[in-house]
Order: structure tokens, then sequence, then C-alpha cells
């Protein structure tokens, strides 16, 4: 099964949907037990399938929540964060010198990930505390994060 049919096969078999951000995802749990926070009550925890490929990144965004990233098969996968430090790469992909197979990206950080390996994939879980809330959500494009990060301009094309 080359990695075509595999993403196929991932896609209907998990019923992954379009994601805002980029690739396709699932939610597979959302704790019934909620949590207030200042930006209102939120599920303690949430998680998702997430899938990309290397066609289709995540763009650069950013949650009020701590987000855990777990890796489950495929390609290694690129999670690009922009902070004070400027931009920082995390690999996730299985155990080895340069990739660990998960990766948390703390709350209010902006990120994306990206596939490098031609036509790789990734499937990962992403699992948020608190809770995933759309209302949380911020999309970047281009501009907003050019003013802030200029020496990043490569990679904010590459993921905005």
């Amino acid at each position: 099964m080359g990695n075509g049919d595999r993403v196929n096969f991932l896609v209907q078999n998990l019923e992954l949907l379009p994601h805002p951000e980029g690739g396709s995802y699932k939610e597979t749990y959302h704790s019934q037990e909620s949590i207030p926070t200042k930006a209102g009550d939120r599920n303690l925890m949430t998680s998702i399938y997430f899938l990309l490929t290397a066609d289709r990144v995540s763009r650069f965004h950013r949650i009020r929540s701590d987000e855990h990233w777990y890796f489950h098969e495929g390609s290694c996968l690129t999670i690009h964060l922009l902070n004070n430090q400027g931009h920082e790469k995390l690999e996730l992909g299985p155990l080895s010198e340069k990739s660990k197979p998960y990766h948390l990206v703390p709350a209010n950080t902006i990120f994306g990930s990206s596939i490098e390996e031609q036509n790789g994939y990734a499937l990962v879980s992403c699992v948020v505390a608190p809770g995933f809330d759309f209302k949380d959500f911020k999309l970047f494009g281009p501009e907003e994060l050019l003013q802030d990060f200029p020496n990043h301009s490569e990679i904010i094309k590459q993921l905005t």
C-alpha cells in the first residue's frame, strides 16, 4: 500500500475531516468534566487524531492551552514554534537521536507543523488541557507574524 493509499485509508476509517489550520482531524475524546478558565468554562481535556501530508501543512496558529503531541505512524513531522527565542523546531516521529514520539507545545505559543519527506504523511494524536475550544483558536496571516518575527520570513511564508 503506497502512502496515498494509506492516507485515504486513514481518512476513511478514522472518519477524519478537514481542519481549518490544515490537515485532517477527528475528535476522539472530550471530558464530561469542565474547568473554569479566564476565557470561560472548558472541558478538562480533549483529544484528536490529526493527519498531515507533505502537501498540507498545519498553518501557524495559537491556542490558550497546553497541547501534547503523540506520534503514531508515517513520516517525521516538524512542529515549528515562534516565540521569544525566534523559530524553534521540534521533531516528532519514532524515537531516534533527532526525534521523539511526543512533544509539548506550551499554551499561547504560535506554532504550525510540516512534513519534509516528499509524499510523506504523519498520523498523530493531540491532547489539549484545558480542553480545546475554537473560541481559543487564532490563525495567523503572514503580515501579522512578519511584524514580530521579521528574521523568519521563509518559514512564515511556508506556514501561512
